[in-house]
């Protein structure tokens, strides 16, 4: 991530970010019970607004207070990718990544699959979702996926396609199902013969750590992410085996069709 950040500062992902300014900063907290479950996902996002993209990333609570909103509006984007605290860097980061390269244009260049979220009801948009993450592994039957960061829904779409999850979570010690979620990622790791993560690792800075892990294992990684999907699409290719990015405004916003973008690294599934 580092390196990512210093070639975007030096201007070799685009124009120089001194030259731009964050428009807007804001702030969502909200909570969710998808029908017939019994977890509630609480969930806190900072976005930027760049130009004519949004960059996102979620957050743990107290990492960042509401007043950053204020604060960092109208600042120049190389002042907030060095010197915010973390989740806005990211959000930054991903707003100027994705006003450099629009997953919509990426779509028209053949780059990224769109796939268009139903039109519907939380549960049925979130089915659909998590569907469309699973799509893009590529296993064999009983094979153990690591799970970074655990919804429900995508605990079944993965058996759905054969796979055996590997739960890991910080903030759940079940999923709907009664399965063991573990906080030791490394343990989930060493056992997993692929490894599907959310963006959120991007925020908590444990990126790296399971980029190089499934780059050292050589094992696929697929990245799910509504926060920094431009910033995970930046490591396709080079540990990132594919992505579902899902640009603001994310799925759970709207009861309309919507879109999402998954990319395929060139020759890997």
């Amino acid at each position: 991530m580092d390196g990512l950040v210093a070639a975007v500062l030096a201007g070799e992902h685009g124009p120089l970010p001194s030259g731009l300014v964050a428009t807007s900063v804001f702030w969502i907290h909200h909570g969710t019970r998808l029908a017939g479950g019994d977890t509630t996902y609480l969930n806190q996002y900072v976005l930027v607004r760049l130009g004519g993209s949004f960059g996102g990333c979620a957050f743990e609570p107290g990492e960042i207070d509401p007043a950053i909103c204020r604060d960092s509006c109208g600042t120049p984007l190389d002042v907030l990718l060095r010197e915010a605290p973390r989740p806005l860097r990211i959000a930054a980061l991903d707003a100027y990544l994705s006003e450099a390269r629009p997953h919509r244009v990426a779509a028209a260049a053949g780059e990224a699959e769109p796939v268009v979220l139903p039109a519907g009801t939380p549960e049925t948009r979130a089915r659909a979702r998590d569907a469309a993450i699973a799509g893009l592994l590529d296993i064999a039957g009983g094979a153990r996926v690591g799970l970074i960061g655990v919804v429900n829904p995508l605990v079944a779409a993965i058996r759905e396609r054969g796979g055996e999850p590997l739960p890991c979570d910080f903030n759940l010690k079940a999923t709907r199902w009664g399965d063991p979620v573990t906080d030791d990622m490394h343990a989930v790791l060493e056992r997993a013969e692929a490894v599907v993560a959310t963006g959120m690792t991007l925020s908590n800075g444990s990126f790296d750590t399971v980029l190089e892990h499934c780059r050292s294992r050589g094992i696929p990684l697929v990245v799910y992410a509504q926060t920094g999907g431009a910033v995970a699409r930046a490591f396709l290719g080079s540990g990132v085996t594919a992505l579902s990015a899902e640009p603001f405004p994310f799925s759970q916003f709207s009861a309309e069709e919507s879109a999402l973008y998954r990319y395929r690294a060139v020759g890997r599934a």
